[in-house]
């Protein structure tokens, strides 16, 4: 008898490429939601008001509940929140920004807080009523726990008076309008017990209906914002009355059934911390959104730069503009940043999911820092890749200015950059680090070893100089003493998130086997580590931690790098694993980019004769994203095999439901595992 087997042939450079960006479990965590942006109802719908835009992302946020098998399980998994941000993020940012706040900081809120204690959420599952999160105020963003609505305990009826005692006490920016349907938000108010103070507590109050605000709810339309549209709105409360069960206790408080308020916790900003712990998943899921638009973003600039031509240096000769250095070193640059980014955000959700208590300061720490690093890259990673795309880039329909103004969102949300980095730095800036006297001997600049400690020695001497302006300040000034010592530190916190990406590169190439994707890695984070060292070159030549030789090869380094990385490219942007049926609706992203612009009335269609009663004609969107029927075996070539039997079974119409209908089935191809 004879026994065949089947070996899978290993991986390909490519493949390995993928896992390093998206985990080993690339299927798993993201399949699900890959397949989805790519079904009709998240294709890029082209244009429409700010109010039709709204109401399509709520649309969507419907179908993809529908997809769930549960959306607590989703709420209840930071890992599967972060995938939806990194897929659907660069797709539908109102989408993002209003699941985002649904399934992480109402639901979870929800499910955080006295998980014992039955409360019934199928309204929220079913999506008969949208969760919001009211926490922040006109008066009060960064500062939130000191919010100034209250919450009174009212004995008589046993329950909560939600009320705005003045202008600036106002809900900010929470999406509480009728659009979309009712609202309930969960409502960060002072908890007032006989008149004692006890902190700010959340509360679950119902908003709206499906016409109006509640009585006692008042809801006003803010100016619109630059970006995605989502419906932010001012919201105040006039003695809104709640009952007992509106409080989300736990230990950090609870009111017992004497009307008694009893905490594990004597600290009232403890107790506000605790409330609103859901903002931490928030930040990873603003951390994998920024990375999911950097991303798609730079595989849009390297593809339109290699279907651009201009001309070359001898006549009639054309060459991509991607064939310039001035073009591809920053678009190389750009590639080392994104992995350092993809990489960075998995070691912290790494790190922060399987924290123990004792560290577990640490690693909220650490996820602050990389969603303040990773959003503030993304930024630049954008910015540069729409200037590489020149006038393209400027127009809606490419895509880009909706990710540019999409991430400054990010930079915002769930804790400005800002102060969440000098939180951090405060922090950090009393904390001694301890080196390892080895890591003062000096290296090789090819040596990822010595890279690190070279990335090391910047975050210290930085931290280092903040010590020193601090002692050097008047002693009985606290303020003026951060002062002196904040402009450093803050440098150290910046220091400290590219030592972690550094970190994670080096992490990463190790666990590959020798090879193709190994090298590609490597040359990634060396010329990542090189641009960075040579940003503080002076400051280290300084500290005897590089040579004057050294100094001086570094420009040589980063360029032999760029090369390097510009001719791989193209098979880098392959491993951001973009489904191709996704890039087809940005224009700029095919060689045919320029049909966008045809004019079926246009004098070059010389052998053309227009019809009786012909429009004038418009601008054409890409096929793909419009309306206008593609060939079939263009269609069946965007979907792949597995799509299509997909699409045959349970139907008999197979192509003309798949590609032409606006909605999704409840199929499993598209039910995310959360």
């Amino acid at each position: 008898m004879t026994v065949s087997t089947h070996n899978p042939p290993p991986p390909s450079t490519g493949e390995l490429l993928t896992r390093v960006l998206y985990g080993d479990n690339f299927r798993q965590e993201h399949g699900s939601w890959r397949r989805l942006l790519t079904t009709e109802p998240f294709r890029r719908s082209g244009g429409g008001t700010p109010d039709e835009r709204l109401a399509l992302s709520y649309h969507r946020l419907r179908i993809l509940n529908d997809t769930l098998d549960s959306g607590a399980r989703l709420a209840a998994d930071p890992r599967a929140l972060a995938a939806l941000h990194e897929w659907l993020g660069p797709v539908d940012p109102a989408l993002t920004t209003v699941a985002g706040i649904h399934y992480n900081l109402f639901l979870g809120s929800l499910l955080d807080h006295d998980p014992g204690t039955p409360r019934d959420l199928s309204e929220f599952l079913e999506l008969r009523s949208i969760g919001t999160f009211l926490c922040t105020e006109v008066a009060h963003g960064n500062d939130a726990a000191a919010v100034e609505t209250t919450a009174t305990y009212d004995r008589e009826r046993d329950g909560f008076v939600l009320h705005t005692p003045h202008a600036g006490a106002q809900k900010f920016m929470p999406n509480t309008s009728t659009a979309g349907g009712p609202k309930t938000g969960v409502v960060a108010a002072r908890l007032l017990v006989d008149g004692a103070d006890h902190g700010v507590f959340l509360f679950l109050a119902p908003l709206t209906d499906d016409i109006s605000a509640l009585p006692g709810v008042r809801v006003r339309r803010l100016p619109a914002r630059m970006g995605s549209p989502v419906d932010h709105c001012l919201t105040a409360f006039d003695r809104y009355f709640v009952p007992r069960g509106a409080l989300l206790a736990g230990e950090h408080g609870r009111i017992g059934e004497d009307g008694r308020f009893t905490s594990e916790l004597a600290n009232r900003r403890r107790r506000f911390l605790l409330s609103i712990g859901r903002v931490t998943p928030g930040k990873l899921s603003m951390s994998a959104c920024a990375v999911g638009s950097a991303r798609v973003t730079l595989a849009l600039a390297i593809r339109y730069a290699g279907h651009r031509l201009v001309s070359g240096s001898r006549a009639g000769r054309r060459v991509p503009v991607y064939a310039h250095r001035t073009h591809h070193g920053p678009l190389a640059g750009a590639m080392a940043t994104v992995f350092a980014m993809s990489l960075l955000h998995r070691r912290v959700l790494d790190r922060w999911e399987s924290a123990p208590a004792a560290d577990r300061d640490e690693a909220e720490r650490l996820v602050a820092v990389a969603k303040g690093w990773i959003t503030w890259q993304a930024r630049g990673v954008i910015v540069e890749c729409r200037e590489r795309c020149g006038a393209q880039g400027l127009l809606e329909n490419n895509g880009m200015t909706e990710l540019f103004t999409g991430i400054e969102g990010a930079i915002t949300a769930e804790g400005d950059n800002l102060a969440v980095h000098a939180k951090a730095a405060a922090e950090m800036l009393f904390g001694v680090t301890v080196r390892d006297e080895a890591q003062e001997a000096t290296g090789e600049l090819d040596d990822p070893r010595f890279l690190g400690r070279l990335l090391a020695a910047v975050e210290d001497i930085w931290f280092d100089r903040a010590r020193e302006r601090m002692s050097a300040a008047p002693s009985g000034d606290p303020l003026g003493r951060w002062n002196a010592a904040s402009g450093p530190a803050l440098r150290g916190v910046e220091a400290y998130g590219y030592r972690q990406a550094g970190e994670a590169y080096e992490q990463a190439a190790a666990a590959l086997p020798d090879g193709p994707a190994r090298e590609r890695l490597t040359e990634l984070h060396r010329l990542f580590a090189l641009q960075w060292i040579a940003r503080n070159s002076g400051d280290l030549l300084a500290a005897g931690r590089l040579t004057a030789d050294q100094v001086t090869f570094l420009p040589d380094a980063v360029e032999h790098l760029i090369t390097t990385v510009a001719r791989h490219a193209p098979d880098l942007v392959a491993s951001f694993a973009l489904p191709e049926r996704l890039m087809s609706d940005w224009p700029i992203a095919g060689p045919g980019y320029a049909d966008a612009y045809d004019d079926p009335e246009g004098s070059w269609h010389r052998g053309r004769r227009p019809g009786p009663g012909r429009r004038t004609a418009e601008f054409r969107r890409p096929a793909c994203g419009s309306r206008r029927r593609r060939p079939l075996r263009e269609k069946v070539a965007a979907l792949g095999t597995r799509g299509v039997l997909l699409a045959y079974w349970g139907t008999t119409s197979v192509l003309s439901r798949w590609f032409e209908k606006p909605q999704v089935s409840a199929d499993e191809s598209v039910r995310p595992r959360a």
